[in-house]
């Protein structure tokens, strides 16, 4: 994937490119997520809320509301360039405009169907997205790889991809525990050596 912003981040040191890039954000994924991150198509980040969306779609924004009483919705956008898609959710969403994160679609025509539509996430197909250059990745393809440590130790699994301004920072969670959720932590992408569409390598040294 900028849960998902879908976007694409260059880390500071770029690791090691994936087999198969891009991995997670042209960003968000800053597909989040879902743009380039910092300079992507998909969102640098994904949603706060881990949406579950179909397998091979990203999300690109979410709307939060009605705007005005024609049937326009303000949106969050979690991509640097959504206005590049026109068509979203397989083709039941058409933006006819988009201004200022305010769109308005060709299925929705007042204020009630407006509201709605609130907290519906906008999705486009993983394909959709602009290829990568080397070194950048995707969000939205690093949630839910399997993480282990330089050391070959398994940590666990990424369940997001976050940047509060100082690059990107991914975070994984351990193994349930009796029932419970395991612990989480977070290490910044540049302790990331290496990723592929299977696993993400993170320097040990960073590990708790």
């Amino acid at each position: 994937m900028k849960t998902p912003r879908t976007t694409v981040s260059r880390p500071p040191n770029p690791p090691k490119a994936a087999t198969t890039q891009p991995a997670a954000t042209k960003a968000p994924p800053r597909p989040s997520d879902a743009g380039k991150a910092p300079a992507g198509d998909v969102a640098t980040r994904a949603p706060a809320a881990a949406a579950i969306v179909a397998s091979g779609q990203v999300v690109l924004a979410a709307v939060i509301g009605a705007h005005g009483v024609g049937g326009e919705v303000k949106l969050k956008v979690f991509a640097e360039q959504i206005e590049a898609h026109r068509s979203f959710n397989d083709g039941a969403l058409t933006i006819v405009t988009l201004r200022n994160n305010i769109a308005r679609f060709a299925e929705v025509t007042d204020r009630n169907a407006a509201e709605a539509m609130r907290g519906t996430l906008l999705t486009v197909p993983r394909a959709a997205l602009p290829a990568l250059d080397e070194g950048e990745y995707y969000h939205a393809d690093l949630i839910g790889l399997s993480a282990v440590s330089t050391a070959g130790d398994a940590l666990g699994q990424v369940v997001a991809v976050e940047n509060f301004g100082a690059g990107d920072v991914v975070e994984v969670e351990r193994p349930s525990e009796d029932g419970r959720p395991g612990k989480r932590f977070m290490v910044p992408m540049s302790a990331v050596p290496e990723w592929n569409e299977q696993r993400l390598v993170i320097d040990a040294a960073f590990v708790e």
